[in-house]
């Protein structure tokens, strides 16, 4: 699909409220797409749709839960009244959950599958058939994760819906194929957005400084939401199958498919490595309390 002018096409973008579906929202509207965005923080929502309209786009925002399917079955009946059928669809709203499974419960469970897996599929329920019966072409973007083809213990619910989302947009993009429809699995890597900061931790992760360390990582990583964006808009423009985003998610992406071996020895010298810090983190920390 040719992105470099998206004048009287329309784009769907979930979770834009802020971090890469902000930004990408916002990289289609220069392009000179119309958007249409949703995203459960309306405060957020709304500074991004002022935002589009600031950039001359027409936009359509809705507070939306994309976990719940009647929301998404209403959101969709509110778009096609709007338009036939979106031409961009980007399913990109997510959480984190920084968590080993055994620290993991069921409610938990229910939360990151229900947002980053449902979420996925009910956006492609509602929106794809629609795309398909109007026979114009157009691509889908599911936002998956270096985290959904390599998996951490620390992050075990979240690369399992990650490693769901990889899975249905490899599926999905063989039967998509014929109706001329891309389909492309976008797969960030270490990307300073808000997630870093609302992810809830469990376990060694949620011992204190342990999630303020990560989120110093990613600021010093400082791999931007924008960039992201322009990655997708190429990805976009030559309908690959794959976009991991950041040399990291490369680097990861090449050797768990050539040397899985030496992904699965990094990730316990990783998880080892991270355990001792913060266990002589919290050390310090009780230590320093007790003489106080």
């Amino acid at each position: 699909m040719d992105v470099t002018n998206l004048n009287s096409k329309t784009a769907l973008v979930t979770g834009a409220a802020s971090g890469i579906g902000k930004a990408t929202a916002l990289a289609f509207a220069r392009r000179g797409a119309n958007l249409i965005v949703c995203d459960f923080n309306e405060q957020g929502l709304a500074t991004t749709e002022q935002a589009i309209r600031d950039l001359g786009s027409d936009v359509f925002a809705q507070k939306v839960d994309v976990s719940k399917r009647e929301q998404m079955e209403g959101f969709a009946a509110a778009v096609h009244q709007r338009v036939d059928a979106v031409d961009i669809l980007m399913n990109n709203a997510g959480v984190g959950l920084g968590a080993g499974f055994l620290e993991t419960s069921l409610t938990d469970w229910d939360w990151i599958v229900g947002i980053n897996l449902m979420g996925v599929i009910y956006g492609c329920h509602y929106f794809v058939p629609r795309m398909v019966e109007h026979k114009r072409g157009g691509h889908v973007v599911n936002v998956s994760s270096a985290a959904g083809y390599v998996a951490s213990e620390s992050l075990a619910a979240y690369s399992t819906t990650k490693f769901g989302v990889f899975g249905l947009s490899e599926a999905l993009r063989t039967e998509l194929e014929r109706r001329n429809i891309g389909v492309t699995a976008v797969c960030p890597g270490i990307i300073n957005t808000p997630i870093t900061r609302s992810s809830p931790m469990r376990g060694l992760a949620a011992t204190p400084g342990a999630q303020e360390r990560m989120v110093k990582l990613y600021e010093r990583r400082n791999y931007t939401p924008e960039r992201v964006a322009e990655n997708i808009l190429k990805a976009i423009q030559f309908n690959r199958a794959v976009a991991p985003i950041s040399p990291e998610a490369w680097i990861m992406y090449y050797l768990k498919r050539f040397t899985p071996w030496l992904v699965a020895a990094l990730n316990r010298s990783m998880a080892e490595r991270m355990r001792r810090e913060i266990e002589a983190s919290t050390a310090s920390n009780g230590s320093l309390g007790a003489r106080r």
